[in-house]
């Protein structure tokens, strides 16, 4: 245990090529008497500790179980087991994570390991319908019909639920002038969170730009595919159908990044605007962005700054020579 709890922090900045590295914990007994294995990407974990001393507050959105000090800094701490319908046999543990500009812990039974996985061994939740606060399952060992599977939270769906009033909410009367997108043109946006893509979609809408929404990066690569064959068969440049890519780093089967990568090497691709839209903040982040050729990084959720950075990059494509 005091090994995992160390080695969160020097972990905690993996950029790998289509990897990531998952911390599993319990949440206790489900319904069905069932410990099923929870995770949660490394990159969002500022720390793992013991759980510290807890003060409860007067009028708590449920399932907030106080505040602690962590670090000369005051955070809310989450039942996470409550959230998701579990009886732990304590809440021994809290999980100190870094989402969205804010931080908060997870309060939880016990850390198992932190595990190095393959984004092709994540599998979209809700491309098997069982969705809801679970945003992808992750195949733990060698492919086999006796690996374990992990249940990969939607964090973004758990802070939306438990502190609404951290979720900024799109402002369309300060978003600005509509896109001016090459006529039928798209913009190609992937992201795993339902929560994600709704506020994305009422961004592109007020935007007035027509898209088209996927759930992993693989799936965004195959409609970039589609797109591109579509182009082809009208006697057009792909550019003629896709004015720009917004992309999530975590997605299952393909991240953003190697999404990124794979787009700014292709011949046909590579002059297609990208932007790293993410919860996933920090300049190494950054900086492995501008590495595998992302022309914008966009922290999020800031609507005005995801309508800026889309804006920056489709207009600078616009003076490129054809």
């Amino acid at each position: 245990m005091s090994n995992i709890l160390q080695d969160v922090n020097e972990r905690s900045h993996l950029a790998g090529t289509n990897k990531f590295e998952l911390l599993l914990f319990r949440l206790g007994e489900d319904a069905g008497g069932r410990r099923e294995i929870f995770g949660i990407n490394v990159f969002k974990v500022r720390e793992a500790l013991v759980m510290p001393q807890v003060t409860s507050m007067p009028g708590a959105p449920t399932h907030v179980l106080g505040v602690a000090n962590i670090r000369g800094q005051i955070v809310p701490v989450i039942d996470l087991p409550a959230m998701v319908g579990c009886k732990p046999k304590g809440l021994n543990i809290l999980i100190v994570t870094e989402y969205e500009r804010s931080v908060q812990g997870f309060a939880v039974e016990e850390v198992e390991e932190i595990t190095r996985l393959e984004w092709s061994r994540v599998l979209s939740a809700e491309a098997n319908s069982v969705g809801g606060m679970i945003t992808s399952i992750a195949r733990l060992d060698a492919d086999s019909d006796k690996t374990r599977l992990a249940l990969v939270l939607d964090v973004e769906k758990v802070l939306r639920d438990v502190l609404p009033s951290r979720v900024q909410e799109v402002n369309t009367a300060q978003i600005g002038d509509a896109l001016e997108l090459p006529p039928g043109s798209v913009i190609l946006a992937a992201d795993d969170s339902f929560v994600a893509r709704n506020q994305i979609e009422k961004v592109l809408q007020a935007l007035h730009a027509p898209y088209v929404m996927a759930k992993t990066g693989k799936e965004a690569w195959d409609k970039l595919q589609s797109l591109a064959h579509d182009a082809k068969t009208e006697g057009k440049r792909v550019n003629d159908k896709v004015a720009a890519v917004l992309t999530d780093l975590e997605m299952p089967e393909m991240d953003g990044f190697t999404l990124t990568r794979k787009i700014k090497d292709d011949d046909r691709f590579k002059r297609i605007p990208v932007v790293i839209h993410s919860s996933l903040t920090g300049q190494a982040n950054e900086d492995h962005a501008r590495n595998v050729g992302a022309d914008g990084y966009v922290a999020k959720f800031v609507a005005n700054d995801l309508g800026i950075a889309l804006r920056r990059v489709i207009d600078a494509a616009a003076l490129q020579p054809a």
